[in-house]
């Protein structure tokens, strides 16, 4: 790595990359932060849960997208049936999918929940019930964010597959197709 080149050029949607990693860290900082200089739990409780959810949105929306190629959400159908919608991009641009903006994405939305997980551990430590529903929010959005970016890449994961495989078949039959025509 050359040492005059900046940190940001290594990643193919830097100022993506900033607001995946600013929103987290803004709520998880905020959050331990006002604990120990603010004493209104309200003023804490809405400005934590307003950058989580900002995160949150962020994250399923753009930087999920952009970064690794994935979007998901979740629709009520006419049953009252939740069904997950997953929406990616094709297997030869998934496959030109940054690395590092990739291993961002991914480091960062697994360590935050574990940072919350921790904080909720210690609100459990110190018995503090209100700010255990502070986390317990934060940690929700998280969490859904993470089961939701899984089974979406699990679902592209099998759309390539079914891809690759009707590929292959209609290669092979035309294949034969031809070899038969010949003779």
């Amino acid at each position: 790595m050359d040492p005059n080149q900046s940190v940001g050029e290594n990643y193919a949607n830097p100022k993506t990359c900033f607001f995946h990693v600013l929103f987290k860290a803004a709520a998880l900082a905020f959050y331990i932060l006002s604990a120990l200089f603010i004493d209104n739990f309200v003023i804490i409780f809405v400005v934590t849960v307003l950058l989580a959810a900002l995160d949150f949105w962020v994250v399923k929306n753009v930087s999920g997208r952009i970064l690794v190629g994935l979007r998901w959400w979740n629709e009520i159908n006419d049953l009252g049936e939740s069904v997950w919608k997953f929406e990616c991009l094709d297997h030869e641009s998934l496959a030109r999918m940054n690395k590092k903006d990739s291993w961002l994405f991914w480091w960062t939305l697994y360590l935050t929940a574990i940072a919350w997980i921790f904080l909720a551990i210690f609100s459990l430590i110190r018995l503090q019930a209100d700010y255990l529903l502070v986390v317990g929010v934060c940690l929700t959005l998280s969490i859904a964010n993470i089961v939701g970016f899984t089974k979406c890449k699990k679902d592209a994961k099998k759309q390539i597959q079914q891809f690759a495989s009707q590929t292959i078949a209609s290669r092979f039959s035309s294949t034969l197709q031809s070899a038969f025509s010949v003779v």
